[in-house]
C-alpha cells in the first residue's frame, strides 16, 4: 500500500471547449439582447439580427433566420398581434420571452459577481438566523442543537479521539454561523428623462437590464421580499416587471421629487420593517409639479427651488427610516456636489459610476442591506 504522502494533488489543464449550442440557442442569445435594446420591437430586432447575420455569418443554408422565426413561434416566444378589428399586426414577444430576458440579465449580472467573488459581504451581526454563511465556531452553552454541524463535529471527534475508541464530547461540537434573513421592501426608481440617450450613449438599456435582473433575483431567490419599480420624467408612475423590456426614454425633464414621493407612498403600504429606495439617474433634477398642476421647469444649472425640494424629500425619507441609495450615471462635479448634499440629508449612500459595473454595485448593495437590520 502506498504511503499517502506519495499522492500529489494538483490541477489538470485542458483546452477550453465552447459549450455545444444548437443553431436556435445561438441565435436566441443574440435575439434576447437585441429585443432589449429595441424596447420589445420584434421587427426592428429581426432587422438587426439579419444585418448581423450578413456581417458575421450567424446562420447556414440548413438553418436560416426564417427558420429561427418559425422556431420562436413554435416554442411560444412570439405570437401574432391582433388589432381590435381582428386583423394581424405583426409579431410580438410573449411573457415567455420576457421571463427569458430577465433570466439572461440575472445570469449576466449576478453571474459576474459570483465568479469574481464580490457581493458576499460579511454581516457585523452573525448569530441565530436561517441564512448559512459557511463559517464555523465552537459550540457554546445555549446554542440550539439543530444548529450543530454533525459532519464537522464527527470529524472533530475522529481527530480528537480516534476511530477505534470513538466518542463525541461537547468540545467536539461545532456550530455553523447563520445570519438573520430580514425581509426587504425595495423601490427601484429609473430616470427616463431625455438625457438618458443623449450624446450618443444608451443609458436606459443598462438600467432596464439591472431592473430585470433584480426583479428575477428577488422573485426566485427571495420571494418574501418585495420589489416595486417606478420611472420618472416630468411625472412619476409605477410599472410592472413585465413592462421592463418595453421601457423607453421620453422627451422629459427630471422630476426627482415626484419619483421620491411615489416611492415613499409605495413603501408606506409595506409591512416589512426594512425598506429602501434605489435611484438610477444621470441628470440633475429639473422639474416640479406645482399645486395648480402646472410644471415648473429649469434645465439651466441647479435650480435652488427644485434642489431644496429634493433635500426636503430626502429628509422626509430619513425620518421614515427609508435609506436612499443613489446610483449616479454621470460625473459632473456640480452634480456630484448635489448628490453628496442629497445623500447627507437622507443619511443614505451614493455611487458615482458609469454604466460599467452598475449592476454589480446594485446587487452588492441589495445583498448587503438585506443581511442587516435597519433599525426603526
Amino acid at each position: 500500500m502506498k504511503n499517502k504522502s506519495t499522492f500529489r494533488k494538483g490541477f489538470v489543464f485542458r483546452n477550453y471547449e465552447t459549450p455545444l449550442q444548437s443553431p436556435f440557442d445561438k441565435l436566441f442569445e443574440i435575439f434576447k439582447e437585441l429585443i432589449t435594446h429595441t424596447s420589445g420591437d420584434f421587427d426592428e430586432a429581426i432587422d438587426w439580427l439579419r444585418q448581423l447575420d450578413q456581417e458575421y455569418k450567424l446562420t447556414t443554408p440548413d438553418y436560416t433566420i426564417d427558420d429561427f422565426i418559425e422556431d420562436l413561434t413554435k416554442k411560444g416566444y412570439i405570437k401574432q398581434e391582433i388589432d381590435d378589428d381582428g386583423t394581424g399586426n405583426g409579431m410580438a414577444i410573449t411573457g415567455k420571452t420576457e421571463r427569458a430576458i430577465r433570466q439572461q440579465a440575472l445570469d449576466h449580472i449576478f453571474g459576474k459577481i459570483k465568479r469574481s467573488g464580490q457581493g458576499h459581504h460579511k454581516s457585523k451581526s452573525p448569530g441565530l438566523g436561517d441564512e448559512h454563511t459557511g463559517d464555523f465556531r465552537n459550540y457554546q452553552f445555549g446554542d440550539a442543537l439543530d444548529k450543530v454541524s454533525m459532519t464537522e463535529s464527527l470529524k472533530n471527534a475522529q481527530i480528537n479521539h480516534g476511530i477505534s475508541d470513538f466518542m463525541l464530547s461537547e468540545d467536539d461540537l461545532v456550530i455553523e454561523e447563520t445570519l438573520h434573513k430580514s425581509q426587504m421592501s425595495t423601490v427601484l426608481m429609473i430616470d427616463i428623462s431625455h438625457s438618458m440617450i443623449l450624446y450618443g450613449e444608451d443609458r436606459i438599456t443598462p438600467a432596464k437590464k439591472v431592473a430585470m435582473a433584480l426583479a428575477e433575483l428577488i422573485t426566485t431567490r427571495y420571494p418574501k421580499d418585495t420589489l416595486d419599480i417606478l420611472v420618472f420624467g416630468n411625472d412619476a408612475w409605477q410599472i410592472e416587471i413585465k413592462d421592463l423590456p418595453y421601457l423607453k426614454v421620453g422627451p422629459y425633464h427630471t422630476n426627482t421629487v415626484a419619483g421620491l414621493q411615489l416611492a415613499m407612498d409605495l413603501l408606506r403600504r409595506k409591512r416589512n420593517t426594512n425598506k429602501q429606495i434605489f435611484m438610477i439617474t444621470d441628470g440633475k433634477p429639473s422639474c416640479l409639479r406645482l399645486p395648480d398642476g402646472a410644471y415648473y421647469k429649469n434645465s439651466n444649472g441647479l435650480d435652488t427651488h427644485i434642489v431644496n425640494k429634493c433635500y426636503m424629500m430626502a429628509q422626509q425619507a430619513q425620518k421614515l427610516h427609508i435609506p436612499i441609495t443613489t446610483f449616479m450615471i454621470a460625473q459632473d462635479p456640480y452634480l456630484m456636489q448635489f448628490v453628496k448634499a442629497f445623500t447627507y440629508a437622507n443619511q443614505g449612500k451614493a455611487f458615482y459610476t458609469g454604466l460599467k459595473g452598475l449592476g454589480e454595485m446594485i446587487f452588492e448593495d441589495y445583498e448587503t442591506n438585506r443581511r442587516k437590520r435597519i433599525r426603526g
